[in-house]
């Protein structure tokens, strides 16, 4: 049984709360400060990095964070740390162009967990689209083609 009638809402400290952007959390107090000016220097940087890295480079680098002048990178896997380090040269002085505080890249790979595979397909043809390849398939002289159709019509044709 409930605490309160059923006429009533309960006290506000028990409703539920929407869900709220980070950066208005982060804006609420100066307790923040240093969290918002690193997530911030985060954003910047994943910006600059889209802009100056390769397409199939930029949506698997992850940058960390600028210590002591030695901006850390991550990629997804060792092939593509491999080409970053051969970008590197470049990629560090167009980030120093752009006015990052960055002597030394740090190339590191940090594994991407596995991606489920792709369901396996399940093509489906109709009676009618079976029977009609069922009839190709006689049509035609004797030939691979022929007997690939001829397997295919009898596989749909079993599934009925």
């Amino acid at each position: 049984m409930s605490h309160f009638p059923s006429f009533s809402r309960p006290p506000k400290q028990f409703q539920a709360r929407r869900p709220q952007p980070v950066a208005e959390v982060l804006n609420r107090t100066d307790a923040y400060a240093a969290l918002r000016a690193g997530v911030e220097q985060i954003a910047a940087l994943e910006k600059d990095l889209r802009d100056l890295l390769p397409d199939y480079l930029a949506a698997s680098v992850e940058p960390g964070f600028i210590k002591e002048g030695v901006l850390s990178l991550f990629a997804a896997y060792n092939a593509l740390a491999a080409r970053l380090r051969h970008l590197e040269p470049r990629l560090l002085a167009d980030l120093q162009q752009r006015g990052w505080p960055v002597n030394a890249l740090r190339i590191r790979v940090r594994l991407q967990p596995a991606k489920e595979p792709p369901p396996v397909k399940q093509a489906r043809m109709t009676p009618v689209g079976a029977d009609a390849l069922h009839a190709l398939s006689e049509s035609l002289a004797p030939s691979p083609l022929r007997e690939a159709l001829a397997k295919m019509a009898a596989r749909h044709r079993r599934n009925r």
